[in-house]
């Protein structure tokens, strides 16, 4: 029946090929282009909602999607009520703090040493609410400057002294003589799930949970067997 199927939500951008691929291999096909005019898609095993990565969490948490596949970083900025119950492996990236290599030296002693540095730090960030959280535990003085584009021109520009943002190789960094004085922990891509779906469609949730624990765990096995 058409109430039984999944509605699981799939992020737009870099995410969406490896989604896509693990949901293919756990039995949940779909034929999805993200440059279509559709948003929406529906197939014999579930429905798809193609979205921003940032609102995949918002469509979950008010079960407009059962479940959805989205980076931990967005996890950590949103703040949604969801179940995040299976990290899928893919999509890898690290939080980091960084900052002009000329500024390398006070920038790390203002980041590490609270009370040794006066005044606010400004810090350019596409991430506000885990940049302000996170200095604030530190107990640092720090003015979060939100940005939706390329934080590492934000130091070239005299917007900010610091960025907060993720990084996967660092070039992007390095090629703006940026580097890195702290690393805050890492990002992959999750299962999330809405906290009543999880209860209403049990059923159908944990065949797509184990399915996919299986894809993940012998994605896993073959990277482990491949030479270095």
């Amino acid at each position: 029946m058409k109430d039984e199927l999944l509605t699981i939500a799939v992020p737009k951008g870099r995410l969406l090929h490896d989604s896509l691929e693990v949901l293919g291999l756990a039995g949940f096909p779909c034929d999805m282009d993200e440059d279509a005019r559709n948003l929406t898609y529906e197939t014999p095993h579930a429905r798809f909602i193609l979205a921003r990565p940032g609102d995949v969490p918002t469509y979950v948490s008010y079960g407009a999607a059962d479940v959805g596949i989205v980076g931990k970083d967005v996890l950590m900025e949103e703040g949604r009520d969801v179940y995040e119950v299976l990290d899928l492996g893919f999509g890898f990236c690290r939080f980091v703090v960084a900052a002009p290599r000329a500024f390398a030296a006070e920038a790390r002693l203002a980041v590490s040493a609270p009370g040794r540095v006066h005044g606010r730090i400004r810090v350019a960030t596409k991430f506000p609410r885990f940049a302000e959280a996170l200095f604030k535990d530190r107990g640092i003085h720090a003015e979060i400057i939100p940005l939706r584009g390329a934080t590492e021109l934000a130091p070239q520009a005299g917007l900010a002294a610091i960025v907060v943002d993720i990084v996967s190789t660092g070039r992007t960094l390095r090629e703006n003589d940026l580097v890195v004085i702290s690393e805050i922990g890492a990002s992959t891509a999750r299962l999330i799930a809405n906290r009543a779906s999880f209860g209403l469609k049990s059923k159908q949730i944990r065949t797509l949970v184990e399915a996919l624990r299986r894809v993940v765990t012998t994605q896993a096995a073959k990277e482990e067997v491949m030479p270095g």
